[in-house]
């Protein structure tokens, strides 16, 4: 079944934020609109947060909460609780609505951009924190030229540290976008995350700098969704309207890594 582009998550919970829970170490407040930074109210406080948004109960709406993974800090996410079962943390919106600039630096990939409650990348530092609290699985929802979606799901994924160079792993696809993630010479799977000033691609040149956004480039992809124009050779190619990437636990026992 197609998603609409235009997902109205509640805004009812956890939007207003006040300004003690801020100080107490919401560590990516910065991706909050400065309006909602100010005191309007009160949120729900607890004494343990969810690790991800597959914590929260499955009557809670789609909406931003506030997660905080194994030893690490507070993060303000928005979770989906209708996709599928619900239970998934976004870590990536890109509707192209509001111009977000994706050629950004390596730091600012590491800590997040943009706006939680738009376009943004969560942080490959909060990705790979989240990824390696147990086993993940990922949806790719990408939006054709019609604004129709289709997906792609892969039933492991994670995210290396830093010193490994946010090194994506993934497993085996299933899915109705096709599978451009591991597209023959250019499969990504595997690769190193880059963006324009720091190369890790197996390109002769730079592709984070030549194509304008940080991704797990390869030689240079049949897939890249961290761009102006999002890109799935598969479904869509120089044309898609937008994309998704969802992650949460696979509760499924032990899947196999992708065979080459």
């Amino acid at each position: 079944m197609a998603v609409r582009m235009c997902v109205r998550f509640s805004t009812v919970i956890f939007l207003s934020f006040n300004i003690g829970l801020l100080a107490a170490g919401i560590e990516n407040s910065h991706m909050l609109n400065e309006a909602d930074r100010i005191v309007r109210g009160t949120i729900n406080h607890q004494t343990k947060y969810p690790k991800d948004c597959s914590g929260l109960s499955r009557l809670s709406p789609s909406g931003f909460y506030i997660i905080q993974p194994e030893n690490g800090p507070y993060l303000i996410v928005l979770c989906d609780m209708t996709t599928e079962g619900g239970g998934w943390t976004v870590i990536q919106k890109n509707t192209k609505l509001n111009e977000l600039t994706w050629k950004a630096t390596w730091t600012t990939y590491k800590f997040g951009f943009g706006n939680v409650q738009g376009d943004h990348w969560l942080g490959n530092k909060y990705i790979h924190q989240i990824t390696q609290q147990g086993l993940y699985r990922v949806r790719f929802i990408v939006y054709n030229r019609h604004n129709v979606s289709s997906f792609a799901d892969y039933n492991m994924f994670s995210v290396n540290s830093e010193t490994e160079g946010y090194r994506l792993s993934l497993g085996t696809y299933s899915g109705t976008a096709g599978d451009s993630m591991n597209y023959d010479r250019y499969e990504q799977d595997n690769m190193k995350f880059s963006t324009f000033d720091r190369d890790q691609d197996r390109y002769g040149s730079n592709c984070a700098h030549s194509y304008q956004g940080g991704w797990w480039f390869n030689n240079c992809y049949r897939a890249v969704l961290n761009v102006r124009i999002p890109y799935w050779q598969t479904l869509c190619c120089g044309n898609c309207k937008g994309s998704i990437i969802l992650i949460k636990p696979n509760t499924d026992c032990c899947p196999v890594p992708r065979t080459v």
